[in-house]
Parts: structure tokens; C-alpha cells; sequence
């Protein structure tokens, strides 16, 4: 009897332990959009945060892809040299670097919003690379095109429109004076346009990342040391940036606050731990299954952020928020249909042959 028990609680922990590790993962990623809001809002430069935070990223995937992939690693050849550059541009210097200077102009909710659009870029990408084949017969190429018309959708209303604000934990103190609430009303307007324009710039980049990356892998298909050279190269490029940017040598400057806690939590996080559950979670239950909990870390943020940040809710990011996660669940679902409803490792591994993999969470991203 105690072990007909034993064996039905080690079921029930078997079963729930995916859904634990990737509410877990969300959890986690949410924080990297919180420690990143923290250090840009204590003053510290984004192009040096964005530097640290890539070179420790480096730093944490080294010694598991020196260790692990000693054997299965390829030489190098310049062009997949030249790939790991224009990766490294893309995403660390490009992406984040647009990425927080919108969520600078916005807000960390705000960012990881919008930012789960980034499946339906990377797929409408593809498309037009011919990576990704459409047959508008078929129900899942019709899911995925209007998941991909209603992410748009979202998107282009949580920029047009701002609305009213809401407080779920923070009131402000002060109300601006009533002569000058129009002026101030109609700047935060013209900040918000803005910040969204760069947050989608960002979107852009990642989505192209993904495009570029699922071809490098396969000409270089050692995971681990690809990131960690992506990140490498990411730090070097974004330092020429910063150095060229940025002339305060006290802007490079680190302490026991959020310039340290900031860039060593989301390089860390980021990189390591996300990419180790991502991995272990991806070889149960495929890609698709953590890709649908992505709109979680936009629920957490939002708390976490109005709680903590004192960030404010806007009608429209609501409203567009929901209408985002809504076009991300029907591009899931029509990516899911590629995988023939299958999510071991071995469906996953034929149909990424046929396919572009859907974007999860990139582990050296946000």
C-alpha cells in the first residue's frame, strides 16, 4: 500500500514538475525585466549595463560549453564567424540597446508586452525568407497569420493609444498643476509613441536573431558555445558603443547596488539557469509548451512592477496586452500543429528540420 502511495505521489511530481519549472522560469525572466528597470532608474548607463550584463552572460556559459561540448564542438570557419558577429550585433546591441531605451521612455511592463510579439515577427520573417512554408488551406498556416495580424494589432493600439491610468499599488503623491496639464499630458504622449517605436525596433532585431541564429546552429551545432560566443562578441561590440556613446569614465563604474545586482542577476539568470530549465522542460514537452506560458512573465512584471517600481497601467497597454497574448496563443497553437501534437524530443527534432523553431526566450535575452 505505501508504495502503491509512493508511486502515485512520484507520478503526480513527475507530472506537475514542467508546469513548476517553467511558472518557476517566468518568474525568473520577469525579474530581468525588474533588475534592468532598477539600474536604469539608480542611473546607470544602459549601453555599460548592457555591456556587464553579456560579459558576465559569457562568463556563466563558458565553463558548460568547455566542459560538455569539448567533443561535439566544430572548428570554426569565417563564415560562421562573421554570423556570430552580426548575432552578436544583433541582439545585444541592437535588441537590448533599443529595448531599454523604450522601456526608459515606458515602462518594464510595458516592454515585456509588446515583447511578446516576437514569435509573430520571427514568424512573418520567415515567410518572407521562405524559411516558413503557408498553405492557407491548411487550419494552423491560417492560425498563425491571424495570430500574427492580431499581435500586430495589439501592438500598433498599445502605441496609438495611452488612455486612462491605473494604480494597482502605487498613488502618486502630487498631481501636476492644472496649467500644465496639457503640455505634460501631450510630452508623456509624444515619450510613449517613442519608446514604443524603439521597443519594437528591439522586437525586430530579436526576431531577426532567431532567423540568423537557426541557421548558424546548424553550422555550428554546439548550443552552448554558440551562446557564450555570441555573448563574447555581444559585450565586445556593445563596449565600442558605449565608449564612443558614452565619454564619463565614472558611467563604468560598479558597486554594492543595483550597477552590480542589476547586470549579474539578468546575465546570470538570463543565460545559465534559464537556458538549463528551457532545455530540461523542451526535452518532456517541446517548445511549444514553454512558449505558452510567456504571457505569464507580462502578468508578473505588471504586479512586480506597479508594487515595486511604482510603475502606472495604461487602458491601452491592458487592452493591447491582451490582444497580443491572444495572436501569441494562436501562432502557439498553429507552430504546435507543426509538430504534429507531439511534444517529445524526437517529434520536436523532425519537424525543426521542415520548420523554423518557434521562439521561446532567448538565453542570453530578456
Amino acid at each position: 500500500m505505501e508504495q502503491i502511495c509512493g508511486a502515485k505521489i512520484g507520478n503526480m511530481v513527475n507530472r506537475a514538475k514542467p508546469y513548476i519549472l517553467t511558472v518557476g522560469l517566468q518568474f525568473g525572466m520577469a525579474g530581468t525585466y525588474l533588475f534592468t528597470m532598477a539600474s536604469l532608474n539608480h542611473g546607470m548607463s544602459r549601453l555599460v549595463f548592457i555591456v556587464y550584463r553579456n560579459a558576465i552572460a559569457a562568463l556563466a556559459l563558458a565553463p558548460f560549453a568547455l566542459i560538455f561540448e569539448r567533443k561535439v564542438r566544430p572548428k570554426m570557419t569565417w563564415t560562421v564567424f562573421i554570423q556570430i558577429l552580426v548575432l552578436g550585433f544583433l541582439e545585444p546591441v541592437v535588441d537590448q540597446g533599443f529595448t531599454f531605451l523604450g522601456m526608459e521612455y515606458t515602462s518594464a511592463s510595458f516592454a515585456s508586452a509588446v515583447m511578446n510579439a516576437v514569435p509573430s515577427v520571427t514568424f512573418m520573417l520567415a515567410v518572407i525568407l521562405r524559411l516558413e512554408l503557408v498553405n492557407m488551406k491548411e487550419i494552423r498556416s491560417q492560425a498563425k497569420v491571424m495570430g500574427t495580424l492580431v499581435t500586430f494589432a495589439g501592438a500598433l493600439l498599445m502605441t496609438l493609444y495611452k488612455g486612462p491610468q491605473f494604480d494597482l499599488f502605487h498613488h502618486p503623491k502630487t498631481t501636476p498643476h492644472q496649467g500644465g496639464v496639457h503640455s505634460h499630458q501631450n510630452q508623456s504622449h509624444s515619450h510613449w509613441v517613442t519608446g514604443t517605436l524603439f521597443i519594437c525596433l528591439g522586437c525586430l532585431a530579436w526576431s531577426s536573431f532567431y532567423i540568423l541564429q537557426s541557421i548558424t546552429v546548424k553550422r555550428y551545432p554546439a548550443e552552448l558555445s554558440l551562446s557564450s560566443l555570441i555573448c563574447l562578441m555581444g559585450a565586445l561590440q556593445s563596449a565600442v558603443v558605449a565608449l564612443i556613446a558614452d565619454h564619463n569614465p565614472r558611467a563604468w563604474a560598479i558597486g554594492f547596488d543595483y550597477t552590480l545586482y542589476g547586470p549579474l542577476y539578468t546575465g546570470v539568470m538570463s543565460s545559465g539557469i534559464a537556458y538549463y530549465i528551457q532545455g530540461l522542460v523542451m526535452q518532456s514537452r517541446g517548445p511549444v509548451f514553454v512558449t505558452s506560458f510567456n504571457p505569464l512573465c507580462m502578468i508578473i512584471v505588471t504586479a512586480l512592477g506597479s508594487l515595486l517600481l511604482g510603475e502606472h497601467l495604461y487602458l491601452g497597454s491592458i487592452i493591447g496586452g491582451i490582444i497580443i497574448a491572444v495572436g501569441l496563443y494562436a501562432v502557439v497553437w498553429g507552430k504546435g500543429k507543426d509538430y504534429g501534437g507531439d511534444a517529445s524530443p524526437s517529434a520536436t527534432t523532425t519537424k525543426e528540420t521542415e520548420t523554423l523553431q518557434l521562439p521561446i526566450s532567448s538565453p542570453i535575452n530578456k
